[in-house]
């Protein structure tokens, strides 16, 4: 049972906080998942640690060659931020397709992060932006590639008794750059996505130098198309390039049935084609 709500200033505090409950207490910012967790039994904790009163992690600033987006920067901040349209455009579209309006003004890129959903739109597209995320103890910081921070369904590299998630970074695209996110649902607000792409590409001359293609959920953690990426790389910027990169992605894709989400077999067309119309947007094609 909660018998303590503590309101932090500062990152250090935060830790002083879980310290003294021993494993006892949690972090909480917007608060959409971990309230529900609670209230289900699947968390328990005598204290509950407020940091939506802390500065540095709150904003978005480009920080030498990186965008850094705080860990209690709400989704709908994301989502409006016109660095992040212009320099990150696959974040702002996961961002702004999470939830609700209600959600996106209270949930935070941390928490989504945190929570560690393979299907979580906003890692989704920090996915293929090759992000890296900032875990802080009271040991010190260190940066985390998102290859690395998720480890399964639910499960993240951050120990939630000790640590917290200060911040995420990823570099921001050129002017030969482009990126997008495309999401399938049942319905456009409330409801689990059936399907979800980010993609990022890069041209020069005519032809690919860059590909990421991140997808979900078709694995414990957010799945990057890497056939689908080599087949990009020195290809053509062309709709017959965007067709052999989706096939590839069809082909490796493994999502499993679900009765929320529909069948393997539907699901795993629809990667296909997903891929297809993101990466046709993101090349401009």
């Amino acid at each position: 049972m909660v018998e303590e709500y503590l309101f932090p200033s500062s990152v250090g505090e935060a830790l002083d906080c879980l310290e003294k409950y021993g494993g006892e207490a949690r972090i909480i910012a917007g608060g959409t998942d971990l309230v529900l967790q609670l209230k289900r039994g699947g968390v328990e904790a005598r204290a509950l640690v407020d940091i939506t009163r802390i500065p540095e992690l709150r904003g978005i600033r480009e920080e030498g060659d990186y965008i850094v987006v705080g860990a209690a920067t709400t989704h709908t901040e994301v989502a409006e931020s016109p660095l992040i349209q212009a320099k990150a455009k696959v974040l702002a579209m996961a961002c702004k397709s999470i939830g609700s309006l209600q959600i996106r003004n209270v949930g935070t890129i941390g928490g989504n992060l945190v929570n560690a959903m393979p299907a979580a739109d906003s890692a989704i597209a920090l996915t293929a932006l090759d992000a890296e995320v900032e875990v802080v103890s009271k040991e010190g910081s260190r940066w985390v590639p998102i290859s690395r921070f998720h480890q399964g369904v639910g499960r993240c590299c951050v120990d939630a008794t000790r640590e917290l998630v200060r911040a995420v970074r990823f570099k921001p695209l050129c002017d030969n750059e482009g990126s997008a996110f495309k999401r399938l649902a049942r319905r456009k607000a409330l409801i689990l996505p059936i399907l979800n792409v980010g993609v990022v590409v890069g041209w020069e001359d005519g032809h690919f130098t860059r590909a990421a293609i991140a997808i979900g959920p078709v694995a414990p953690v957010p799945f990057r198309a890497k056939k689908a990426e080599d087949v990009l790389i020195g290809a053509p910027v062309s709709r017959e390039s965007v067709e052999k990169a989706a096939w590839a992605a069809f082909e490796e894709a493994r999502p499993r049935s679900s009765l929320l989400r529909g069948s393997a077999e539907y699901r795993k067309e629809m990667v296909q084609v997903l891929v297809r119309r993101a990466l046709m947007e993101a090349a401009g094609i």
